[in-house]
């Protein structure tokens, strides 16, 4: 057992902003991350956090098993009868805080799409692994845990140490707070590139439209990849981003060669003292910002067969994931619409009473991947994304977010996001194919996703 020593200091947070905190974290301690919410009226869900140095990892590369606590590092690989989710179990459990503190603190990471042919020995067949230097799976406990709590104002500060060292949390706080951090400029290099063409595109959704009329499947969602050059500090975009796009989820990772940013509109799962919630977003109309053109899209939108069908499906797909694990399923919101700055979304959200002998590990790997993001029936819908788009998708669809050390769990699925590698932002985004499609539609939606992301590139170039 690893344990764990606490210290913890509580101030307020009238002074600073996450961001403005985050510019100095990052220049103390590289490698730091960044995650916050819209949601600031929400007493649950009303956060801000930054973390920044690691003392212990978990991740998953090519089936590869590495870990690190402290100085010590070992690799194995994945046996083939192994889950990774009974593995990352384990491996958290193995850490014992020695008291509860204030404020979020565990572990902080994500999974790409693929992960799903690790969370189940069967899965193996269903997509292909990536071949990358970028983990498939990939979780971090950190020395130094930042929560805002935007509700009360307060602001906690907690240190996480794994030896005999004193702590130097009060000599940290003020340079946070104090310190006024330098900015660096942005800027796009190139011309926007893309994985496919348009007319590979639609051609894909024609024959998605063919394995829903063979009743293949009901449903897929395909997608596409885009990739644009760039010069200085991508940071700027996340600022730009956040604010043309505030979601429930924004996020910036750091990992050094390589980055996770973005502002997710969805969960992938959400439990929280024994209660699992799941938020389908499933019917996206394009928003223009004029009121009376977007209340008659909100009209339509309530009225098209087709996403209405489409939404039917996936808050059922939902329902099903979370009975693998909970009791006392139902949906508690349906067909709520909500509004972005770029897209309309049909919103719902199915929970269930987590049962006493599954955890918040288990229902994130068997409601991995979100619906919305691969299809109905799931399995099948899998292995023909697999097999009709251009290359594995890595962080794209899969989650993001973090484990906490007394069970509860909160992901957010990664769409609306930027990876960054080397000298490129890489995109993607997708639309949901039914045997209604129309093609021309599909890639529209596609744009109409995307809409938000290439505003925020061209925002981030005036800052």
């Amino acid at each position: 057992m690893n344990r764990l020593k606490t210290h913890s200091y509580k101030t307020y947070s009238d002074r600073v902003t996450p961001v403005g905190m985050y510019l100095n974290l990052r220049d103390l301690y590289p490698q730091s991350i960044l995650l916050e919410s819209s949601e600031v009226d929400d007493e649950n869900y009303s956060h801000s956090i930054l973390c920044a140095d690691p003392i212990a990892s978990i991740s998953l590369n090519r089936g590869l098993v590495s870990t690190t606590i402290g100085a010590i590092k070992k690799s194995r690989l994945l046996r083939d009868d192994e889950r990774i989710q009974d593995v990352l179990k384990d491996f958290i459990k193995s850490f014992e805080p020695e008291k509860a503190s204030k404020g979020v603190n565990g572990f902080f990471g994500f999974q790409s799409f693929e992960a799903v042919r690790y969370f189940e020995s069967k899965n193996a067949a269903l997509c292909p692994d990536i071949d990358t230097d970028i983990p498939i799976l990939d979780y971090r406990l950190y020395r130094y845990v930042v929560s805002f709590n935007h509700f009360n104002g307060e602001l906690h500060f907690i240190e996480n140490s794994l030896d005999e060292k004193p702590s130097v949390i009060h000599h940290l706080v003020p340079k946070l707070m104090d310190k006024q951090s330098g900015t660096y400029v942005f800027s796009r290099n190139g011309e926007e590139s893309q994985s496919e063409t348009d007319e590979h595109f639609l051609k894909n959704v024609s024959k998605a439209k063919e394995h829903c009329h063979a009743g293949d499947v009901f449903q897929m969602v395909l997608s596409r990849q885009y990739k644009q050059g760039f010069q200085g500090d991508e940071f700027n975009v996340y600022r730009a981003l956040r604010h043309v796009n505030p979601s429930p989820y924004m996020f910036y990772f750091d990992y050094g060669s390589f980055k996770l940013f973005g502002s997710s509109p969805e969960a992938q799962i959400q439990v929280r003292k024994g209660e699992a919630t799941i938020n389908p977003i499933a019917g996206t109309y394009r928003r223009t910002g004029d009121k009376e053109k977007d209340d008659k899209s909100i009209l339509a939108l309530q009225q098209d067969e087709k996403e209405l069908a489409e939404h039917a499906m996936l808050v059922d797909l939902a329902r099903n994931d979370l009975n693998r694990h909970c009791d006392n399923v139902h949906v508690a919101e349906y067909k709520e619409i909500h509004q972005y700055s770029h897209v309309i979304h049909m919103v719902s959200k199915v929970q269930g009473d987590l049962n006493k002998d599954s955890s918040g590990i288990d229902v994130l790997a068997d409601t991995f991947p979100a619906g919305t993001l691969s299809g109905a029936p799931k399995v099948r819908a899998i292995q023909l994304l697999a097999e009709m788009e251009s290359r594995p998708r890595g962080v794209y669809g899969g989650s993001v977010g973090f484990i906490e050390f007394d069970g509860d769990v909160n992901q957010a699925i990664v769409i609306r996001s930027f990876l960054v590698k080397g000298n490129h932002l890489y995109y993607q985004a997708g639309a949901g194919v039914v045997l209604d499609s129309v093609p021309e539609s599909e890639l529209q939606e596609v744009h109409n996703k995307l809409g938000a992301l290439r505003h925020a590139m061209q925002i981030a170039e005036e800052l």
